[in-house]
């Protein structure tokens, strides 16, 4: 079985051009949750990742998990805000978003709420067991 990545933010920021916050409404939520699908129904298996403000994804995503009949995994990376800009300090592709942008992003345990999501602290490693 094939296993198809889709990122939130290349599909965001990339294919749609929008570079909205978590107040701004966007096209995002339906496009990546119709891309997820249509992956879906192909046959693969999905592994969506990004930042997925619930603000404007946790309908449309607890939707998509809700009648997808095979099992879905939802994880939260538990990671400071110092954390994530030191994260970002590293990642020479996006000096144009400031330590300022980040701060108006960041939403500490942002949780979908659904069954069996898990939350991963900052601290795990690689070799922590997650389902």
């Amino acid at each position: 079985m094939a296993v198809g990545k889709i990122e939130q933010d290349y599909l965001r920021r990339v294919v749609l051009r929008e570079h909205g916050s978590s107040h701004t409404p966007t096209a995002a939520p339906g496009f990546i949750t119709a891309t997820t699908r249509a992956a879906l129904a192909a046959g693969y298996h999905v592994v969506l990742e990004g930042i997925l403000h619930t603000s404007q994804y946790r309908w449309p995503l607890r939707e998509l998990i809700a009648e997808h009949p095979g099992p879905s995994f939802t994880y939260w990376m538990d990671v400071t805000l110092e954390e994530t800009l030191r994260r970002h300090a590293g990642r020479p592709d996006l000096t144009h978003v400031t330590a300022d942008m980040m701060r108006g992003w960041y939403t500490p345990l942002d949780l979908f709420g659904v069954v069996g999501e898990t939350v991963i602290a900052e601290t795990s490693g690689l070799e922590t067991p997650y389902r």
